[in-house]
């Protein structure tokens, strides 16, 4: 059996937590992988993980990670780094080798700003909000799929940022997404306390009220603990962005369905940046994507719905403030 379907028919669906709007089903599993890595958070605050520009100019799609640690560095898809030139989000899951520096692709989270604030980047207490990922996990799959490239319709990324902003009073001089969460934080806070991981949880299946859903899957408990805080808030930014949600819950039924679309769905397979294969796949009601390292699932993003990108959209040509 294939590593993926191994993982998610191992998996125990537990009994859904629901605050205003957002249900999280735990998933649970007894299988636990022997990987060793640091998380991209623990490296920078240990000095042992630099992230910077690829260059004093700059580059829009792309930033350089220099692991100087004994173990591989895992940074998570959507994850937000901030500071340099400008604020980006990792366009995938990847596990950067130990002893060595990596070019990752990335997208701009940022539109305004084009000017040094420090020299490298930290890591934040949020992801890119669920809706945003599910568009540029979308559109970095059909760009590797086309091309070959990780890259994002920067464009869109761009767009969406603004619209949520508008709508959540969000607005920011650098047309920043922090600026979202920041606006925000005290109710995001709330939805983090409400929600909690258990022992053997190893992901969860979020609902935003009874339509979308979303699922992160890490091989190891361990991991999923240390970022269920920043999961629950880029889901709950999509619920408190439309309110009338918030009365809403999903249903294990909804749950368990959207568990088999992914067992049935195909993923395309290819070599990854760092450590490991690639796999993804973006489907009318499916958008997934996969890092699988000696045969474990590191890490399993799943997203129900697609846009399919604009035609020759997916190029990142940066306004002039960048140029």
């Amino acid at each position: 059996m294939h590593p993926l379907k191994a993982a998610l028919s191992n998996l125990k669906l537990g009994d859904p937590q629901v605050w205003k709007g957002l249900t999280m089903f735990p998933l649970l599993s007894d299988v636990r992988s022997s990987l060793q890595y640091l998380m991209l958070a623990d490296g920078l605050r240990g000095g042992l993980v630099t992230v910077k520009e690829v260059s004093r100019a700059g580059s829009v799609p792309d930033l350089a990670v220099e692991n100087r640690s004994k173990l591989p560095v895992l940074i998570l898809d959507g994850e937000e780094l901030v500071g340099a030139k400008q604020n980006r989000v990792a366009n995938l899951t990847m596990l950067i080798p130990e002893q060595h520096t990596v070019v990752i692709p990335v997208s701009c989270v940022e539109e305004g700003r084009w000017d040094y604030e420090r020299d490298d980047f930290v890591v934040t207490e949020q992801l890119q909000y669920a809706r945003g990922r599910t568009e540029r996990l979308a559109s970095v799959l059909h760009s590797l799929a086309e091309t070959g490239e990780r890259v994002s319709d920067q464009a869109q990324v761009w767009h969406s940022i603004a619209a949520k902003a508008a709508a959540m009073d969000a607005a920011s001089p650098s047309r920043a997404m922090s600026s979202i969460f920041e606006r925000h934080a005290a109710t995001l806070d709330q939805y983090v306390q409400s929600l909690n991981s258990l022992p053997s949880q190893v992901g969860a299946l979020f609902m935003v009220g009874k339509e979308r859903l979303g699922l992160d899957l890490f091989d190891q408990p361990e991991t999923f603990a240390s970022m269920l805080p920043r999961l629950v808030r880029s889901y709950a930014v999509d619920v408190i962005e439309r309110p009338i949600s918030q009365k809403r819950s999903g249903r294990a039924s909804q749950a368990r369905s959207f568990l088999d679309s992914i067992l049935k769905a195909s993923f395309d397979d290819r070599p990854a940046l760092g450590l490991g294969r690639d796999l993804g796949c973006v489907a009318e009601n499916l958008v997934a994507g996969a890092l699988l390292v000696d045969e474990v699932v590191v890490h399993l993003a799943a997203f129900s719905g697609s846009r399919r990108r604009r035609a020759g959209s997916g190029s990142v040509r940066p306004p002039a403030i960048y140029r």
